[in-house]
């Protein structure tokens, strides 16, 4: 069994762990994990609040590292639980070979992995789909669904979010990394239902923003001084503290809402409130928390039918421009977590990555 540890002072800093398969107890599942994506969202799990707990789901026995989580697919090859092996699941998983899970409240549809110190952290991340009662799924679109299913669900719930706000009163919804597949998946959400969005990237990925059609404007972090002071709410992927603190000194009272979702630009987060001036006070959306509010007001069926029918609306045009890049190894595992750290991402790629074959 091998899996990825980062060390958490210098996510930067590596290294590959080699242990023996576990001896599960009774109760216990291993799973033996086969691919997964891995975007920019990875990296905000690595470097968010300790207090949201994304460290503590696959913990390692070395003080001050762990694991960074990522959503993919698995399959059961050993069960002393009610789950049969052989069973595919779509989850959320460490960067390893495998992982030991205690299945609970297991229905035809998955189960919820009831391992003790996992019970603390947000449910979602702890269930694990049935791929055999999966309607979306087929093993030619595992790759779309792994890269774009969890960060979908971001884009429809802040979809949500905005609507129900009546879009805060503001003319305009501005995008910071409008590059990002979260911010394509909302941009796409707020376009169709005829809200004004603006993209803000950096220079590369102008051309990239422009071509998918979803916004109606894409200006570039340098000329935000420079746009008109329409009434805007902003919604911020990236969580760089020098654009937030420009977008609030530029419109001022002209902003009317500001959400931070993301942490695509993790180095230059630090200190991102210190100095901020104009504009209402910025507040940190977890999509979780809303999901279940949406889940209680909805039922589970009538919030999967919602989902399910943006989530069509949406895939077919992102497969016409997304290419799916797999690679596999550890090695390779390695390569592309740092790629990704040190933002040397192409939008229009998917990676979908494996820890198998050594």
């Amino acid at each position: 069994m091998l899996s990825l540890i980062v060390n958490r002072a210098d996510l930067a800093e590596t290294e590959v762990l080699e242990a023996p398969q576990p001896t599960l107890a009774e109760g216990e599942a291993l799973l033996r994990v086969d691919r997964f994506a891995l975007t920019a969202n990875n990296i905000t799990y690595a470097v968010a609040p300790d207090q949201i707990g994304y460290w503590k789901f696959f913990p390692v026995d070395r003080p001050g590292w762990g694991q960074v989580p990522v959503w993919g697919f698995a399959d059961v090859i050993a069960s002393r639980a009610d789950v049969a092996e052989g069973t595919r699941l779509y989850g959320y998983f460490p960067m390893a070979t495998h992982l030991r899970v205690r299945p609970g409240r297991v229905t035809p549809y998955g189960f919820t992995d009831a391992a003790p110190h996992r019970q603390e952290m947000a449910a979602i991340y702890n269930q694990y789909a049935d791929m055999a009662a999966d309607p979306a799924w087929a093993p030619e679109r595992e790759g779309v669904i792994a890269l774009f299913r969890p960060l979908f669900t971001t884009s429809f719930l802040l979809a949500d979010m905005v609507r129900r706000a009546g879009t805060f009163g503001a003319e305009q919804v501005m995008l910071s990394s409008a590059s990002s597949k979260t911010a394509l998946g909302l941009a796409f959400l707020l376009h169709r239902a005829g809200v004004r969005t603006v993209g803000l990237t950096s220079p590369g990925n102008v051309a990239f923003c422009e071509g998918r059609g979803v916004y109606d404007e894409v200006v570039t972090y340098d000329a935000v001084t420079g746009m008109e002071r329409a009434r805007t709410a902003f919604v911020d992927m990236a969580g760089a503290g020098d654009v937030l603190r420009a977008v609030h000194a530029h419109f001022g009272a002209a902003l009317v809402d500001s959400c931070r979702v993301g942490l695509t630009h993790w180095d230059k987060s630090s200190n991102w409130v210190e100095g901020l001036e104009g504009g209402p006070k910025p507040y940190f959306f977890f999509a979780p928390t809303y999901a279940q509010e949406r889940i209680a007001e909805w039922g589970r069926a009538g919030f999967q039918e919602r989902l399910a029918e943006a989530w069509s609306a949406f895939i077919g045009g992102a497969t016409g421009w997304l290419r799916v890049v797999e690679a596999s190894g550890s090695e390779a595992v390695r390569a592309q977590y740092l790629e990704m750290l040190n933002g040397r991402i192409d939008p229009a790629e998917g990676h979908v990555l494996s820890m198998q074959g050594g």
